[in-house]
């Protein structure tokens, strides 16, 4: 194992990208390609690692993609298959950046939007091709310092002696070029001051070529009017961020978000201060009977869960796709491991009890991301360790298989059913001993409101059943009674005004 040198990147006469090459990003892409397909980045746009990458002014999408990086050893022109690996001299980690802002103006060739100068940082080490199995090897990225990027190289749709022979038809492959071989699920978006690193192991022999790590500046020189501007749409923000473009999902209909402020903490407090049975009254007053997650138990029933939604959905498991779903970063590992604080995810597994949907690995990493609870109508898995952990999750029932059994993870923050409960993203979730229950975002502040005036209402009426009347005319409470209570708040009200100052009077 040897450092990346100045040299090394000297030597790369090519460097050689390939488009779509794991089956995760082929799913989350939505497209599935017969044959590999390349684009050529200039040399000019590598880097070492510890450096730098600017994006430049004016632009907003600069994507980054985690991948192993093949470094020809020997002269190679029609080669075989068979005979390719043995042209490979060594690999690195790379991050084959871009600027999706940029990805129009060359008709598909990738100039400008992955050509910048630093756009192909590659290193630190370099790790002797004759040392690993190339079906073998790890691909991790971070972004400051979260994994979002975690895929193995032995299901890849085209295995690198392929890309290698491939390539060697057309065109002589020189020492020192250097192939890109395609990035997994989880390539995204990052912004000024962000870290990325990338990492290239080989888990059975413990070689590793080290963190590759670039910074993100902001570029302050803007494009000159002679050239292509940055432009960008919908299309291009879901591509760079990892979702599937609009033109891919033309036939589902887009999930409906909150347009409103969803949980503010005022909002918060009120519906941690009244039950789910309060909110459900209001939520029938108001003709909403079919907002309950039902059949569902918690491994922490004494705690009071509010939080907005984050969804994920499984579908019955089909062999043949789930090897190209279920493996390295899918879509439920993309949900957990984007969960974010305030956030609850809540998982459609078809009230299917026999597999577990999550495991004490996934539900720490939704606590440590600040998750409010995990929701699914599923099984769970390592049900002794997932209880331990403060965050609650409501689930059908312990299960020891894994989802393989029955499930494949398949899309994310789209319309669910869990639990006989539609649940979109941006719904809040709110759960007690009593339940859980759906309230749409829109509807939250008035429904948190009139539960806290009927609570009250409720808590006059306890008294009173307490001090000794009947329930006749009281509950619910007649005109009368209706007199009674307004005294009943306007005193407490008044008495709750004069103790105020009282308890402030010690710091005065």
């Amino acid at each position: 194992m040897e450092q990346l040198s100045q040299d090394d990147l000297a030597a790369a006469g090519k460097v050689i990208a390939v488009h779509i090459n794991y089956p995760s990003r082929a799913a989350q892409r939505g497209r599935t390609p017969e044959q590999p397909s390349y684009f050529l980045k200039p040399s000019s746009s590598l880097s070492r690692s510890g450096g730098t990458v600017e994006r430049p002014d004016g632009c907003e999408l600069l994507a980054f993609e985690g991948e192993v990086a093949l470094v020809i050893g020997t002269r190679a022109r029609r080669v075989s298959p068979a005979d390719a690996w043995a042209h490979v001299g060594s690999i690195t980690a790379a991050n084959d950046l871009g600027v999706y802002d940029l990805r129009y103006a060359d008709k598909g060739s990738n100039l400008r939007s992955k050509g910048g100068d630093g756009f192909t940082p590659v290193g630190p080490a370099l790790l002797s091709a004759r040392d690993v199995d190339p079906a073998g090897l790890r691909i991790r990225t971070w972004l400051n310092g979260k994994p979002v990027q975690d895929d193995t190289t032995d299901t890849l749709l085209f295995p690198f002696a392929r890309l290698v022979a491939d390539l060697s038809q057309l065109l002589t492959l020189e020492p020192g070029d250097i192939i890109l071989t395609g990035t997994p699920a989880g390539a995204s978006v990052a912004q000024p001051g962000d870290v990325m690193e990338v990492e290239v192991d080989a888990p059975a022999s413990g070689l590793s070529t080290g963190k590759l790590s670039t910074t993100v500046v902001q570029g302050t020189v803007p494009l000159a009017n002679y050239g292509a501007g940055p432009r960008t749409d919908e299309t291009q923000r879901a591509e760079a961020y990892g979702t599937p473009a609009p033109e891919e999902t033309a036939t589902a209909p887009a999930p409906v978000l909150a347009t409103v402020p969803v949980l503010t903490p005022g909002l918060k407090a009120k519906l941690e201060s009244v039950g789910t049975a309060t909110l459900s009254s209001q939520l029938r007053k108001r003709g909403l009977n079919n907002v309950s997650i039902d059949g569902l138990q918690s491994t922490r029933p004494d705690r009071k869960v509010v939080g907005v939604a984050r969804t994920l959905r499984y579908v019955p498991n089909r062999e043949d796709l789930f090897k190209a779903h279920g493996g390295g970063f899918n879509a439920q590992k993309r949900a957990i491991d984007s969960l974010r604080d305030g956030e609850i995810l809540v998982m459609e597994a078809r009230g299917e009890k026999g597999t577990g949907t999550v495991g004490d690995i996934l539900a720490l990493r939704a606590e440590v991301n600040g998750a409010v609870a995990i929701i699914t109508d599923g099984g769970v898995r390592d049900v002794t360790a997932v209880g331990a952990l403060a965050m609650p999750t409501y689930f059908a029932n312990a299960h020891p298989a894994v989802l393989g059994r029955r499930h494949i993870p398949w899309d994310v923050d789209l319309t669910i059913s869990c639990g006989g409960a539609t649940v979109q993203p941006g719904d809040i979730i709110v759960g007690d001993a009593d339940g859980l229950l759906v309230i749409p975002p829109a509807l939250a502040e008035e429904l948190a409101d009139d539960s806290l005036v009927q609570e009250a209402e409720e808590s006059y009426i306890a008294e009173m059943v307490a001090a000794g009347h009947s329930v006749d005319g009281l509950y619910p409470m007649n005109a009368q009674w209706q007199e009674k209570f307004r005294r009943w708040s306007a005193a407490h009200a008044a008495a709750h005004t004069q103790e105020a100052p009282a308890r402030k009077a010690p710091a005065q």
